[in-house]
């Protein structure tokens, strides 16, 4: 009885570590893709009109 949930709470553990990864890697992504794209927008504000 004991060994299933020693399994179950490494299960979660490693399910927890791989969903922390993706976050992180997902956050840094979006980060650097705002980061361009607002450079791109800074440099062509000159030729914006309204």
């Amino acid at each position: 009885m004991s060994e299933k949930a020693y399994r179950a709470m490494k299960q979660a553990g490693a399910a927890n570590i791989v969903i922390g990864i993706v976050a992180v890697l997902t956050g840094i992504v979006c980060g650097i893709l705002l980061i361009v794209h607002g450079g791109r927008l800074l440099k062509n504000k000159s030729d914006l009109t309204f």
